[in-house]
């Protein structure tokens, strides 16, 4: 298996263990990646993903040997190409990358197709692949500058060029950057911490925040007042109200 999926309890870790190839992404691994994703997407026990990947590298990017021979081959056929985060699957469980090391080409666009960005102190960032004559076309030119500042994310994309950990958090990239001793813990806890809140509001604020982004004020707003409509008809809802008036821990059931 390239991708290994393990849970514990209410989380569930992805790790792209491919060593021998730095992480790189090819085709099976694609594949694997798409059905792990759409089992923590289907399971109801399961409310927060951390992807992380093997030793101190996250992931280089995709297999140039494999992938990108397969996506040449698939140019008029998209429908063959395995969706996932990066494009074409919609999980609305929030989902956390555990950078451990280099996060370059594909690795970078799906660090950034997650929600929230852990990073260990030897990770670095980039989108190399115009200095390849490749397009980024896994959702750096969209989702980068929705991120980052235009003009930071145009240096990134224009140049190729990398960037360490800190810098990440200076531009405001990542969350955090801590030793690579700490960083899966640092994503378990905060992960737990999602895992205390109602699973139904989680996951109706995340999608807000997703589809809002790209609405006028006014279409947002109405959008939030859909799910506040929503999350009041929910069960977590009740209890998480009368649990807050009865001075206790609520406990959630996810409808």
């Amino acid at each position: 298996m390239v991708i290994e999926y393990k849970k514990e309890g209410k989380i569930v870790i992805f790790t792209i263990n491919r060593p021998e190839a730095k992480g790189a992404l090819n085709v099976q691994a694609f594949i694997e990646l798409h059905d792990a994703l759409v089992n923590f997407r289907d399971d109801d026990e399961l409310l927060v993903g951390i992807i992380t990947g093997t030793g101190n590298v996250f992931c280089s990017g995709v297999d140039v040997r494999d992938f990108l021979p397969f996506l040449k081959r698939t140019a008029n056929k998209p429908w063959q190409v395995p969706t996932t985060i990066i494009r074409g699957l919609e999980i609305w469980k929030p989902l956390i990358a555990a950078v451990n090391g280099v996060a370059l080409g594909g690795g970078f666009e799906l660090a950034i197709a997650c929600d929230i960005r852990i990073a260990s102190e030897n990770a670095v960032f980039g989108s190399p692949e115009v200095t390849l004559g490749v397009f980024p076309g896994g959702g750096s030119t969209q989702r980068l500058p929705r991120i980052i500042p235009l003009p930071l994310a145009a240096e990134m994309l224009f140049t190729g060029k990398s960037i360490d950990a800190q810098e990440a958090y200076r531009i405001g990239l990542v969350n955090k950057v801590v030793p690579l001793n700490e960083l899966m813990p640092t994503a378990k806890e905060m992960a737990l911490a999602i895992c205390r809140a109602a699973p139904s509001a989680v996951k109706a604020v995340k999608e807000a925040l997703i589809r809002g982004i790209g609405m006028r004020l006014e279409d947002g707003l109405q959008l939030e007042s859909y799910f506040t409509q929503y999350i009041t008809s929910t069960r977590d809802f009740i209890e998480g109200t009368t649990a807050f008036i009865e001075k206790r821990k609520p406990a959630f059931e996810g409808k």
